[in-house]
């Protein structure tokens, strides 16, 4: 692993930021943050998140977060991120260090860029790059869900092997026709989308 400082500076964007579902991951290691934005391309996910490509023009609006520097803390990102450095052609996201545009000027931070090999086929590019107002016409369907939804796709999501999770049938019903669950004949499972929600839950 790199060698991590008494400060980590980080680019976040989407989920990661202040106020959205996986603030909480990082908040309390935060020491400061400003507004930055950073060049590259950003797709909409089927869940209503975006992710980040590196390359392209855009200027992606996100936050310049300062870290308590924390080898532990950066492991987990890795993990939450499907990140190794060791297999980075194998991994969901890459992290590289990137500069990115703040106020006082450019600052070089650590960015998770999503693997292109791993944008889903229902992935919709974002005009602009501008991922917030894209969120705003599209909310994230995690939103969307009752907590009787939330509960069992966490628990599908955290089932191992061939453990069958009970369900009655207004709520199949519901995770199917929302395309979050596939039916194995003895087991339910949960399907890409599904697995994806799932992720932006935790």
């Amino acid at each position: 692993m790199n060698q991590i400082g008494a400060e980590e500076l980080f680019f976040v964007y989407g989920s990661m930021t202040q106020g959205l579902v996986h603030f909480q991951k990082i908040q309390d290691f935060v020491v400061a943050q400003e507004a930055a934005a950073l060049q590259g391309t950003a797709y909409s996910l089927k869940v209503g998140f975006p992710v980040v490509l590196e390359g392209g023009l855009d200027l992606i609006e996100g936050e310049l977060v300062t870290l308590k520097g924390s080898a532990t803390l950066v492991s987990l990102l890795d993990q939450f991120h499907g990140f190794d450095q060791d297999r980075p052609e194998k991994s969901l996201y890459w992290r590289k260090k990137k500069e990115v545009q703040t106020a006082s000027g450019y600052q070089e931070c650590w960015v998770y860029f999503l693997n292109p090999k791993h944008l889903p086929k229902t992935a919709t590019p974002i005009e602009n790059g501008d991922w917030r107002t894209a969120m705003q016409s599209k909310p994230a369907l995690i939103g969307q869900l009752s907590e009787r939804q939330k509960m069992y796709i966490q628990r599908l999501g955290a089932a191992t092997g061939r453990e069958i999770i009970p369900i009655d049938l207004q709520l199949y019903r519901e995770l199917m026709n929302l395309e979050m669950i596939v039916d194995k004949g003895r087991r339910l499972a949960l399907s890409k989308l599904g697995h994806e929600v799932c992720r932006y839950l935790g």
